[in-house]
């Protein structure tokens, strides 16, 4: 009997004793050796759905602790460390995930929160639009470069660059609205290429313009002659195209129209023909018949000074002969028949 009572009041004054000892302990780690942990994430600039890890951390290295992360009061997850901080990742694809996050650390009874951390959630930019103006004088080039991501949250910085070396300090704007770069260069005998880098407060994150190139002047030469110029030969040429196809085309099928219709044999060739065969016949009969005698015939007629002249009329006499070889051509036809003509 009494050695029951001697274990009971001996397990009362151990129990009583190692709780006041626990109050003490913990109200020394509360004051002391247990501040409250650190919650920190390499970058709290996100965009959605990225992926970060958040660090759980505590000064102690010697005690071994309880993490437990918490996205307002929603418990995410548990981890025990002693010495390394825990390692939550997360995955950022909503605009409440943002935060703000919470890190306990417990020990035994006792437990202490971490500060709030938030992640802000930025849009990524997009690809920039790179335009130069070029201003060209004998000796110098004014150049103006204009650069603009139409996508992204702000504010941007827009950086340019020649031949991938950067030529402007970080422009910021705060508005969609272009950066603008200003220089002036002489007359250079190589190639220049321009492209401009816009980035915001993503980090690791910036998107680059298309290359645009400025060809070489070769000296005092204008480096935009040619383009220029091209727009106005191929304009010129135009103008000669419609000028052929509207007013010389038409012109020349009009003659080429007027040549095939002109008929390549005449049609009075079969007259000219009776016409000889008729004066042959006749004068074959005038020469059956006897005359007295073949004289001219003669007449008189006056000029203008009423002097009397006197003209004399010989008769022709047709004969026919065998036509006369000719050399070939175009217009030669068979069939025609002529006649020598004696006075």
């Amino acid at each position: 009997m009494w050695s029951h009572l001697n274990r009971l009041l001996f397990w009362s004054i151990f129990s009583s004793v190692t709780g006041r000892k626990a109050v003490l302990d913990c109200e020394a780690m509360k004051t002391n050796e247990f501040p409250s942990p650190c919650l920190d994430s390499k970058t709290n600039v996100v965009m959605k759905g990225q992926n970060v890890s958040m660090f759980c951390s505590h000064k102690n290295k010697s005690l071994q602790i309880t993490y437990s992360l918490f996205r307002r009061k929603t418990h995410l997850g548990t981890q025990d460390g002693k010495g390394e901080p825990a390692i939550f990742n997360l995955s950022i694809t909503e605009a409440h995930e943002s935060g703000p996050y919470k890190c306990k650390a417990q020990v035994t009874s006792c437990s202490k929160y971490s500060r709030d951390f938030s992640f802000t959630i930025v849009d990524p930019v997009t690809a920039p639009v790179l335009n130069i103006m070029v201003i060209q004088t004998e000796t110098d080039r004014h150049i103006t470069l204009h650069c603009l991501s139409v996508n992204g949250s702000l504010p941007i910085n827009y950086t340019f660059f020649e031949n991938h070396v950067a030529i402007s300090p970080a422009i910021s704007k705060y508005d969609r609205e272009p950066a603008e770069f200003n220089l002036t260069k002489k007359n250079p005998g190589e190639e220049e290429e321009y492209r401009c880098e816009a980035k915001n407060r993503l980090p690791n994150y910036a998107t680059y313009s298309q290359p645009v190139t400025m060809p070489s002047t070769g000296g005092d030469s204008c480096p935009f002659c040619l383009k220029l110029l091209l727009p106005g030969l191929l304009l010129l040429l135009v103008v000669i195209i419609l000028i052929l196809a509207f007013w010389v085309l038409p012109k020349y099928k009009a003659r080429k129209a007027m040549r095939n219709n002109v008929p390549r044999d005449r049609g009075d060739t079969a007259v000219e023909v009776g016409i000889y065969a008729n004066i042959l016949e006749k004068q074959a009969k005038e020469e059956s018949v006897p005359e007295v005698g073949s004289r001219p015939c003669v007449s008189t007629a006056q000029d203008e000074a009423k002097h009397s002249q006197e003209l004399q009329y010989a008769t022709p006499v047709f004969q026919e002969v065998a036509p006369r070889e000719q050399e070939a051509c175009d217009s030669y036809k068979s069939g025609y028949v002529y006649s020598e003509l004696n006075f």
